[in-house]
């Protein structure tokens, strides 16, 4: 029998009782311990679930938008090359119909054939459009092209110039300047090879800027 002095009290108990509330209270506290770590480690691990399903879902989110706009700029890049080839096919169409005109023209003048009114604004129509699409191939560029498209149209409109002076000197009783009219419809047709060409390229081109 064990006695026990708390505030001047004796508490006596019987044998093995010490040993049996030390034993059932070391139960309880740690029971009480493991419970408390059990909820702690719960806690914890919801905290660190929680992170995981915020940066796997912010990381599937950055994935997706990468995605969208790798599509979108593949998507921008076929628009802007369709855009590109329907101006550049517009240019070489308004092109060779002013060519047409020239080369249906030209004989009449050596002829000495005057020019009517209906013929001069077939030219000036056929010249007005070329610049129309010069224009508009310039909106999707590249830079290159643009600057060969107005190349090959300031060559054009040369041409047509020269042909109308000389059909003026002819009607005026002058010697006309063939040879600056040929040398001016040379330089057309250099324009136009040097554009197609290019053209072709900036087309095909896969790593082309993109404006």
């Amino acid at each position: 029998m064990a006695q026990i002095v708390r505030d001047d009290v004796v508490v006596v108990r019987g044998p093995g009782e010490d040993d049996d509330m030390g034993d059932a209270t070391a139960t309880v506290i740690a029971g009480g311990i493991g419970f408390i770590a059990a909820v702690i480690g719960a806690v914890i691990a919801g905290r660190y679930a929680e992170r995981g399903a915020k940066a796997g879902g912010r990381k599937a989110v950055e994935a997706a938008l990468a995605q969208v706009q790798g599509q979108a700029a593949a998507e921008h890049w076929q628009w802007v090359r369709s855009q590109r080839y329907q101006s550049f096919a517009a240019l070489l169409a308004a092109y060779t119909t002013l060519e047409d005109a020239l080369s249906r023209i030209t004989p009449a003048v050596r002829g000495g054939a005057p020019l009517d009114v209906a013929t001069r604004d077939e030219l000036q129509r056929a010249a007005l459009e070329l610049q129309d699409k010069t224009s508009l191939l310039a909106l999707w560029g590249p830079e290159e092209g643009r600057l060969l498209a107005y190349a090959l149209h300031r060559k054009a409109v040369a041409a047509v110039s020269s042909l109308l002076q000389v059909e003026r000197a002819i009607s005026e009783g002058q010697s006309p300047a063939w040879s600056t009219y040929e040398l001016a419809r040379s330089g057309m047709t250099e324009g136009y090879a040097a554009f197609l060409q290019r053209a072709g390229e900036i087309i095909r081109d896969p790593m082309q800027t993109v404006t």
